[in-house]
Order: C-alpha cells, then sequence, then structure tokens
C-alpha cells in the first residue's frame, strides 16, 4: 500500500516591514541564479550561514569583545542565512517546482537548529549571560511552536508577527554586532539578585532578557487571542451542529447566499484550499 499523499496546503501571509524592499531583490537572485542551484543547496547554504554565525560568536568568547572581527563574520554568517532561507522557496515558485509539505517542514525544522546556533553562540560569545541567552532561546521556540499550532488549527501559516519578521530581527542582530564592535559589550550596568545570587547585567544581557520578556508577552497574548478565536468559530460550529441534527431544513434556509455557494464547492472540491504555500523552504 502506498503513502498517503497530503494535498491540503496552507494560506502563508508575509508583511514584512522590509516587504517592499525583500521581495523584488529575491525576484531578482530567483530569475538570474544558475539553472544548476536549486532550492535544496539554497536550504544547505542558509543552515551553513547559521553555522558560521554561531561558530563566530563562539570564537568571539575567546577574546576581547570590543574591536573583534569575528563580529562582522557573525554578521556575514546572517546575511548566508537570509540569502539561502528566504531565496530557496522563493526560487521553487518561481520555476514552477513548489513542494510547500516538504518545504514547510523542512524549513522549520531547520529553524530550530539555527535558533540553538545564534542564541546558544551569542551566550558563549560574552555579549550576554549564557543562562539569559538560553531563557531567550525558550521564548523563541515558543514563539515558533505558537506559529506551528496556529498553522495547524487556521490553515493560515503567518511567517510575520506585528510586522517584523526573520528579516528583520537578522538585520537587528548584525546592528547590535556593529555597535558591540565599536563600543563592547560594556561593564555591569547594574546588579539582580536572585535566589541570594547577584547577577551582573551588562548591555548585551539587558537587551536579551527584554527580548526574552517580550517574546514570553506576545506568546501569552497570541493564546489568548487565538484561542478565543477559535473557541468562538468551534462553538459556532457546535451550534450548526446541534441545530442541523434537530431540523436540517431550518439550518439550510438559515444559510446566507455566499455560505450556499461555499458549501456546495466545498462539496465538489473537497480538498480545494486557496494555495499561497511556499516552495522547496519556506
Amino acid at each position: 500500500m502506498g503513502k498517503k499523499i497530503r494535498t491540503e496546503k496552507d494560506i502563508r501571509t508575509n508583511d514584512i516591514l522590509l516587504g517592499p524592499l525583500e521581495r523584488p531583490t529575491l525576484a531578482f537572485f530567483a530569475k538570474h541564479m544558475p539553472k544548476w542551484v536549486n532550492s535544496d543547496m539554497l536550504t544547505v547554504l542558509g543552515l551553513l550561514g547559521s553555522v558560521l554565525a554561531g561558530v563566530a560568536y563562539a570564537m568571539v568568547g575567546l577574546g576581547t569583545v570590543k574591536g573583534n572581527p569575528w563580529l562582522f563574520v557573525a554578521s556575514l554568517g546572517f546575511v548566508i542565512n537570509w540569502f539561502g532561507d528566504s531565496l530557496d522557496g522563493t526560487l521553487a515558485r518561481y520555476r514552477n517546482m513548489s513542494r510547500p509539505n516538504y518545504g514547510y517542514y523542512t524549513d522549520h525544522a531547520i529553524d530550530g537548529l539555527t535558533s540553538i546556533l545564534v542564541f546558544g553562540g551569542i551566550g558563549l560569545s560574552g555579549i550576554a549571560r549564557f543562562d539569559v541567552s538560553l531563557i531567550a532561546l525558550c521564548g523563541w521556540l515558543l514563539l515558533m511552536m505558537q506559529v506551528f499550532l496556529k498553522t495547524h488549527a487556521t490553515g493560515v501559516f503567518e511567517m510575520t508577527s506585528i510586522k517584523i519578521g526573520p528579516t528583520e530581527m537578522r538585520l537587528a542582530i548584525i546592528v547590535l554586532n556593529t555597535v558591540v564592535y565599536f563600543v563592547g559589550a560594556g561593564g555591569s550596568l547594574f546588579d539582580v539578585t536572585i535566589a541570594s545570587q547577584v547577577i551582573p547585567v551588562n548591555l548585551g544581557t539587558l537587551v536579551l532578557g527584554v527580548f526574552a520578556i517580550l517574546f514570553l508577552l506576545y506568546y501569552i497574548y497570541q493564546i489568548i487571542t487565538t484561542g478565543s478565536q477559535l473557541a468562538y468559530e468551534d462553538g459556532e460550529a457546535l451550534k450548526r451542529r446541534q441545530m442541523e441534527e434537530k431540523n436540517p431544513s431550518q439550518v439550510d434556509a438559515k444559510l446566507s447566499k455566499a455560505e450556499k455557494k461555499a458549501v456546495k464547492k466545498a462539496k465538489k472540491h473537497p480538498k480545494t484550499i486557496q494555495d499561497n504555500s511556499s516552495g522547496a523552504t519556506i
């Protein structure tokens, strides 16, 4: 018996701040990409970029942060990661060779590795405390998990949050690397006492700590808003099912023309959902 093939596609939204610049840039690269380069190669290139960033951060930790050239190598790693991770899906769609299910799975599986490399590297670099870096990593992984759950529950894959996506995050880290190169991570700004332990907080630790708090707060916000919306939708669907069981003809009479048309279309094409999915990887 052959494997069951999933045919449903998720609606994909991407309204990042840098979208007006990024989209035409990626379209240009896809149009002029050599034929021997495929989406899988770009996916691997993106992963190698994150590995380079993680290793470079670790090398920063072996010396002085201020004026350390490895910070620019880490920034180069983010540029390479952006090029591979953002272009692979664009190239697949341009060549009409999209594999949305494979791409969605592979891309986000690799995103988990990238997150560990980046946050772990920052912790090893001395820019921020390692424990705070791991807390920020946990917050970031929670946000990723929320995106996956929301995609499964709603059928809409939201690549951005309040117009901030991976591209903006990479740019922010590159800017931070540049600032740290010239001014250093800085000494202790203040001390925090937790469980009788005095923890010195420098600039990098403060920035990463603030991000960690924002990640957690936004995760909670998404749980409340998305959960409320899903509860309402499922509640309405439940009411309709119960009403239909009691009086099917009454329910049919209450359906609007648009709803009747949608039901008729769904019965005719039960597996058809709007396809705005990515290519080989997203």
